[in-house]
């Protein structure tokens, strides 16, 4: 009995004394906390291969675990982004990258769910790397505009940034987007648009009229291979340069599940939503269409992104499926902050996360 009271006593003092020193307590983890996570290097831990890392695995469609569109691929610890959809770069930062990390930003087309976080990404870029060139932005023809629009809306931005930090953080020379268009390939015909260091991007042609031009981009690096879609409907294009890549990254929407959300649009007498729930159909690719294209080119795995509508309660992926999962076993439905690696010069398909935490 006296042991367990002298016990008491020292844990009741220990209790009294941590109390008494909460506030430096605290602010010696956060100190702590702060320089592991500001001091870490993400990027350079990344082993030798292609990287892909969902930043935005939604659409214009809110969801909790689904941003706009976004996509970061890293090769050769280097960090593209292919578009740059609502709350990528927070995304981006939150699964461990910096905005400093990005070599360049690549868009499939000019809808803005796919580009409405782009002038954020820039800023983030040039303020938090002091860089001393632009962030550069390829796209198809039309990408100029975009490009300038963005540089015009953010140009008091630039010079209040400039003002208050200086060049040591914001050199005017590093400031904002510079594009650097390509033309739009042909069916059948891939562009290169980088090629450095073993890694190289190519475009190709994909049918999302009438929005035009509209593209998607296959990565190859030390054996690997990745495709991503963009938005497109099913394409004979994209199954002929996804025959035999290790990842397919497609976009896909449920016409069944978008059926029933114009159901009730209707009947709730919401017109406008309802005409636009009704239209959308035409130019996407359903997640059975994404299924057989994979099946046929014969890829290593599927993963689903820009996913209409929103899975978010249970059962509805299966919904969204609708029997995809009979046509093509080796697929993943997308979230923010699910990740594949492709080591170099191997056939493994390794998902390192399944998510945010």
């Amino acid at each position: 009995m006296k042991q367990a009271a002298v016990l008491l006593i020292v844990v009741a003092v220990i209790a009294i004394l941590g109390y008494l020193q909460r506030d430096s307590i605290v602010t010696g983890l956060a100190m702590r906390g702060m320089e592991a996570r500001m001091g870490a290097d993400y990027l350079a831990a990344h082993e030798d291969g292609l990287h892909l890392t969902l930043c935005g695995a939604g659409s214009p469609l809110a969801a909790p675990n689904a941003s706009g569109p976004c996509v970061a691929v890293v090769a050769g610890q280097r960090l593209f982004i292919v578009d740059s959809g609502s709350n990528g770069r927070i995304i981006l930062q939150r699964i461990g990258y910096q905005p400093g990390d990005i070599k360049a930003v690549l868009l499939t087309h000019f809808h803005s769910d796919h580009i409405d976080g782009l002038g954020n990404m820039g800023v983030a870029r040039w303020a938090g790397g002091a860089f001393t060139d632009p962030l550069p932005v390829y796209g198809p023809e039309g990408v100029d505009r975009v490009v300038k629009g963005f540089n015009d809306a953010y140009s008091q931005d630039v010079v209040y940034r400039h003002e208050h930090h200086g060049d040591l953080v914001a050199p005017l020379a590093g400031a904002g987007l510079t594009a650097i268009p390509f033309k739009t390939p042909a069916i059948g015909e891939l562009i290169k648009v980088y090629d450095e260091a073993g890694l190289t991007i190519e475009a190709l042609a994909v049918s999302h009229a009438p929005v035009e031009p509209a593209v998607g981009y296959r990565f190859s690096y030390k054996g690997r291979s990745l495709l991503i879609s963009g938005d497109t409907v099913k394409s004979a294009n994209v199954q002929r340069f996804a025959e035999g890549v290790d990842l397919l990254v497609h976009e896909g929407l449920a016409p069944n599940m978008v059926t029933m959300m114009e159901q009730v649009a209707t009947k709730l007498g919401n017109k406008s939503t309802a005409k636009v729930l009704y239209d959308i159909r035409d130019y996407h690719t359903s997640p059975v269409e994404a299924a057989e294209i994979a099946r046929d080119a014969g890829v290593g795995h599927l993963l689903y992104y820009h996913i209409v509508p929103p899975i978010i309660f249970p059962g509805q992926e299966a919904l969204f499926l609708n029997g995809a999962e009979d046509i093509f076993p080796d697929y993943t439905v997308g979230q923010d902050g699910v990740a594949f690696f492709l080591p170099a010069n191997s056939d493994k398909i390794i998902q390192t996360k399944e998510g945010l935490k």
